[in-house]
């Protein structure tokens, strides 16, 4: 991650070292905050943030099911962002839009505390690395399992929910590997640390349905891409042991983008390498996200 000049915190462009907040933050002790992730791309030409609307659709959505009344419009929040990137000057970044509950009360119940939204935009490789992306990586199950969702709410993201993650990811880290993937409470794959995961067999993909995972946007941009290839999708719970045995795994996210997993749990996928779907898949996603393939493409908005 590299620094940009301007962060927008409550309303206005403040430095970036400057855009700080109480130490008694109630989203600081209890996670109570909701955030999304967000790419813009750039070709020879132009810079477009993808699927900028849905995005903050769900930022929306996220902070309805925390209990979060975010104290600005849909539209407000979108031409922040616009207007984010062009002072810091950037074409291709990550954005990073963050509502939370701010001091005041110090007990579980946040009261009336007031609630901050920020959004930051720096330049970002993807989250698993370049080489992961071309090569493939190493994923593990983690012995962390996703949490129920009983216990947490699958179709938002609250920050205090993604510390499951963080405990999966570093003893992933810790073991050598690059990811983790995590099963659901009732032993089926669930999705990586902060992905959704897709296998390959027999040119069918299957991928774990939205009932127990976060509905991904670049997870719906995968399926989208298979249908237009004429790849059946099939969205079923699946085990590890067919992990081990697939043709093809890989993961989406908008941070992740499309990487090709080469190895979970010490077996090899297939060869070893990225297969024909996966990189047809990869290939396609970044020609629709730069707006090379379709550059009219209501996904896109050009900065």
């Amino acid at each position: 991650m590299k620094k940009s000049k301007y962060i927008w915190f409550n309303g206005k462009f403040v430095q970036w070292d400057k855009a700080t907040t109480h130490v008694l933050s109630h989203g600081l002790h209890y996670g109570s905050g909701i955030f999304e992730g967000i790419r813009a791309y750039s070709n020879k030409k132009d810079t477009f943030i993808f699927r900028l609307s849905d995005h903050y659709t769900r930022f929306f959505n996220s902070a309805k099911v925390a209990f979060i009344k975010i104290p600005y419009t849909q539209n407000k929040l979108e031409n922040a962002t616009l207007e984010l990137i062009k002072k810091n000057k950037l074409r291709d970044c990550y954005i990073r839009p963050l509502a939370f509950i701010g001091d005041g009360s110090i007990g579980i119940n946040p009261s009336n505390n007031k609630i901050n939204v920020i959004i930051a935009a720096f330049k970002w490789g993807t989250y698993l690395g370049e080489e992961g992306v071309k090569k493939g990586i190493r994923a593990k199950i983690s012995s962390f399992s996703r949490m129920g969702v009983n216990s947490f709410m699958t179709k938002s993201k609250i920050s205090g929910n993604y510390i499951n993650s963080v405990f999966a990811k570093r003893e992933a880290l810790n073991a050598g590997y690059d990811e983790a993937l995590m099963l659901d409470t009732d032993g089926y794959v669930s999705e990586g640390t902060g992905e959704n995961i897709f296998i390959v067999r027999n040119n069918k993909i299957k991928t774990t349905p939205i009932t127990s995972v976060l509905e991904g946007i670049t997870r719906d941009c995968v399926i989208q891409i298979a249908k237009n290839n004429n790849l059946e999708v099939i969205e079923q719970k699946f085990t590890r042991d067919e992990l081990y045995i697939a043709d093809e795994v890989f993961l989406s996210g908008t941070a992740a983008e499309i990487t090709p997993v080469r190895e979970i749990d010490d077996r090899k996928i297939s060869s070893g390498n990225p297969g024909k779907v996966t990189k047809i898949i990869q290939e396609e996603y970044k020609d629709l996200v730069r707006g090379i393939s379709n550059p009219a493409s209501n996904y896109l908005t050009k900065i």
